[in-house]
């Protein structure tokens, strides 16, 4: 008898000394490897998972912590997206990233109310970049209202400074995503004096003819595409048909992909397109992928995706939630996050060059620096260009900034109509 109190006795002062295990940090993913837009969903997934792969098998995780990546497939459809965020949230999910701007839009007030950041990097609401307004969304590192200015910077500059009695066209997916960019192009027409060419495609734009047979007949100087999936296959193809110079023809960062162009073979060569980072595996971090993701058998797919445009930017999404993390685990003293904490995070991130070397990815994307007021980063991008022989994007700019004067007033006049219709008191920022 005496044994058995004396076992239980230290049994329970073992019990009491021991330290629990902390919780996994919880990112989950909304992937969509089916459907009309899975060549370009699957990527993307790859990326981002096989970044959390790396660092729970290379680091332990997150300063120790591992990270649980819970895939949910919403094949690019919004109710499905909704469906996806409201089955996981309650799983601890400590950010959310919908690679999808409808999806953005109807999660928008329900993270909100829920606490849960939200990264819709690159895209999503444009105006969600005034922090003041919405504390809980962030899209740096650039907006799409920034990409359709530095497109227009861009071939300003090939024109010699101006497009002046030029005329653009913007063949872009009908949808929220789509239309996106049409305010700040009007805007920019008015003050640079270019007629602007509305040219909508509709889901998932596998049928263009009339599109391009207009373009044809209007003979526009410069086509600028908001395309996303399938449509940009098409689109390309469509334009080689008519004979449109490649060279004129931009797509934005959702519609410069390998996917995009090699579908069309040699008749892509010279398509042009913005990214908000370097392509390719010529990193130093590719040696710690090789070695503890794809030698190990742990890859989120099949290895072909390695190096691509979307392979890196689900890589990118990854890195940034990563440093939000640590950033927040800082700021708070612990390593149990919470959503919260999480925001935090996001608000406090500062990734400079030095970060991105540290990290293995020296020149990989732009330093990011996030405040309480901007949520939208710095707003530079690059523009490359596809080269059919090589099969590979080249790089033929440094990085360009937006028209700060143009992004930023229609940034505070949409934020602003959204706070009123929303009865939103906008927070102070010191």
């Amino acid at each position: 008898m005496k044994m058995k109190v004396f076992v239980a006795a230290l049994a329970a002062t073992v019990a009491l000394g021991a330290v629990p295990a902390l919780a996994d940090l919880t990112m989950p993913s909304l992937s969509y490897r089916t459907g009309p837009y899975a060549p370009n969903g699957i990527p993307f997934a790859d990326g981002y998972a096989d970044y959390w792969t790396l660092l729970n098998e290379r680091d332990g995780g997150i300063e120790g912590v591992k990270v649980k990546n819970i895939e949910c497939e919403t094949a690019y459809n919004t109710q499905q997206g909704v469906e996806c965020y409201e089955s996981t949230k309650g799983e601890g999910s400590l950010a959310y990233q919908p690679l999808s701007t409808g999806i953005t839009y109807q999660l928008i007030p329900k993270a909100t109310a829920d606490g849960i950041p939200i990264h819709s990097m690159g895209y999503g609401r444009t105006s969600a970049a005034n922090g003041t307004v919405f504390p809980n969304v962030f899209n740096f590192p650039g907006t799409y209202w920034d990409a359709a200015s530095i497109i227009i910077k861009y071939a300003m500059e090939q024109e010699g400074g101006s497009l002046k009695g030029k005329k653009v066209a913007l063949v872009y997916h009908n949808s929220a995503y789509g239309k996106e960019p049409i305010r700040t192009l009007e805007k920019l027409a008015e003050k640079h004096g270019y007629s602007l060419m509305l040219l909508p495609v509709d889901h998932p734009g596998q049928e263009q003819k009339a599109t391009w047979l207009q373009v044809r007949r209007e003979k526009p100087d410069y086509v600028i595409m908001w395309g996303w999936g399938v449509m940009n296959q098409v689109a390309i193809k469509e334009a080689a048909s008519i004979r449109y110079p490649m060279d004129h023809f931009i797509g934005g960062w959702w519609s410069g992909a390998e996917t995009d162009v090699l579908p069309a073979g040699d008749v892509a060569d010279g398509y042009k397109s913005i990214n908000f980072h370097s392509v390719g595996n010529d990193f130093p971090i590719y040696s710690d992928l090789q070695k503890y993701v794809y030698d190990a058998g742990k890859a989120a797919g099949d290895g072909s995706n390695a190096g691509t445009v979307l392979y890196n930017r689900g890589m990118a999404a990854a890195m940034w939630a990563a440093e939000a993390a640590r950033t927040a685990m800082k700021i708070h003293g612990t390593k149990d996050l919470t959503p919260p904490m999480m925001r935090d995070g996001y608000e406090a991130l500062n990734v400079d060059e030095a970060r991105l070397n540290e990290l293995g990815l020296p020149g990989f994307t732009v330093p990011v620096k996030v405040t309480c007021a901007n949520h939208g980063g710095p707003g530079l991008g690059l523009i490359q260009q596809w080269d059919a022989k090589a099969k590979s994007w080249k790089i033929v700019s440094d990085f360009i900034g937006a028209d700060r004067e143009v992004v930023d007033e229609l940034i505070v006049e949409d934020s602003m109509a959204y706070a009123k219709e929303n009865n939103i008191t906008p927070r102070e920022c010191k």
